[in-house]
């Protein structure tokens, strides 16, 4: 039966080229937009790579705190970090990193701006970077302090030149960044998650002053990775005690204080919908209003591909007075025509792919977002699959409906 409905639609399609280009066109647009959008979802909330361990470890970046007359949502401080979640029992390893700010490098004659972190020796063993050169800091550099730097490929290859980087002549070398002076220990590859997202990196303990250690906010996202998977519930309920020991120590007393340990989604839901003050992250409605806004893109081709499909059904006027005269019923007619508008979705689907794959290729190249790399994935071709049988449905279902209802006498005059 489904050769059969293949063989009819590739003759229908073949018939009335002009049509099926320009319901080709429209797919293919479709399905591009949707799958580029999606690629670049899937890379931001569920990351591999560097973040390959995401599913084991929850990140805090802000604390907020409530009193009656304000309210302040900053950075957390080192000190909450050092003195509270490192003493969590439910974590295995907790990490301290600071945001990325920009600072000067100075390399002969030239200056370049770069985004510098402040890191501890935790944030090595978490985060999974590649390492093209070199070696990373290690607890002992970070505890004598040592004025260590790893920088990344680009960077590298700005300041030294991309021989340098090839010939691996980078380690070794002294850079002057933020007025300080640091001695390159090893080049890692290029990376734009969140987590990880610089140029250079610098242990923790090379602040000009120690002041950081007692500041209950600053500049400084944590990160908390349990055992397994299972863990992050009950590091979620440790965190709660561990907030309100903050709230009684913090020396201004404020009358609340919240702070969320969060998944990657949860943490971009958390700041989107500012969620601050509740445990609801509001991730669901952040999936549920992308889903929406998806559904509502695919609809407006989908209803220009009703008036097309239509019209194209229409002309088989004859051909459907033939088969319902034969006995063919409402429900075969209805399934044959959906048949032949899902198959051409996903043809459409395949080109689109092949589109997908282009587009994401160039914007890894064209430098529009620093070091993105987003592919293809079998996620991304999955969701290519459901999106085409759903638009060949939505698309299909009410033209082939409206034409299974034609009386077949007037069907056989040509009749509408």
């Amino acid at each position: 039966m489904l050769k059969n409905y293949f063989q009819i639609a590739c003759k229908v399609y073949m018939r009335r080229k002009l049509f099926t280009a320009i319901n080709l066109l429209c797919i293919v647009l479709t399905m591009v937009v949707l799958l580029v959008v999606t690629a670049l979802l899937q890379a931001t909330f569920f990351p591999i790579g560097v973040e390959g361990k995401s599913e084991r470890f929850l990140q805090i970046g802000t604390v907020t705190q409530v009193s009656k007359n304000s309210t302040r949502r900053s950075p957390l401080g080192y000190k909450v970090i050092d003195q509270y979640l490192r003493k969590m029992k439910t974590v295995e390893k907790v990490a301290a990193v600071t945001g990325p700010e920009s600072v000067s490098v100075y390399q002969k004659d030239s200056v370049n701006e770069i985004m510098m972190r402040r890191a501890d020796a935790e944030y090595w063993q978490i985060l999974d970077f590649k390492l093209l050169s070199g070696r990373v800091p290690t607890e002992e550099d970070v505890k004598l302090g040592r004025f260590v730097a790893v920088i990344n490929e680009s960077t590298a290859k700005k300041i030294f030149g991309s021989t340098a980087v090839v010939s691996q002549k980078v380690v070794g070398q002294k850079i002057n960044a933020g007025g300080q002076q640091f001695e390159i220990i090893g080049v890692v590859e290029d990376v734009i998650h969140m987590n990880a997202f610089a140029d250079i990196w610098v242990p923790i303990t090379t602040f000009p002053s120690s002041q950081y250690r007692e500041q209950y906010t600053g500049n400084f996202n944590a990160m908390l990775m349990g055992k397994s998977a299972a863990d992050l519930p009950l590091i979620r309920d440790e965190l709660i005690q561990v907030v309100k020991q903050i709230n009684a120590d913090e020396p201004t007393h404020w009358d609340h204080t919240y702070m969320w340990a969060d998944s990657k989604l949860d943490f971009f839901a958390r700041g989107i919908l500012s969620h601050d003050e509740v445990a609801d992250s509001g991730a669901v409605q952040l999936l549920a209003g992308v889903v929406f806004f998806m559904l509502l893109f695919m609809l407006l081709p989908a209803l220009n591909l009703v008036n097309l499909n239509s019209g194209r059904i229409m002309e088989r006027a004859a051909e459907i007075g033939v088969r319902k005269a034969f006995g063919a019923s409402n429900r075969e007619l209805v399934k044959q025509f959906v048949m032949e508008n899902i198959l051409l979705c996903l043809f459409g689907a395949l080109l689109g792919l092949i589109f997908t794959k282009l587009t994401l290729v160039w914007l890894s190249n064209a430098d529009l977002i620093p070091y993105l790399k987003v592919d293809l994935s079998f996620a991304v071709f999955a969701y290519g699959f459901v999106i085409a049988i759903v638009f060949g449905v939505l698309s299909g279902v009410i033209p082939a409906w409206k034409m299974s209802r034609l009386d077949p006498v007037l069907a056989l005059k040509g009749a509408a």
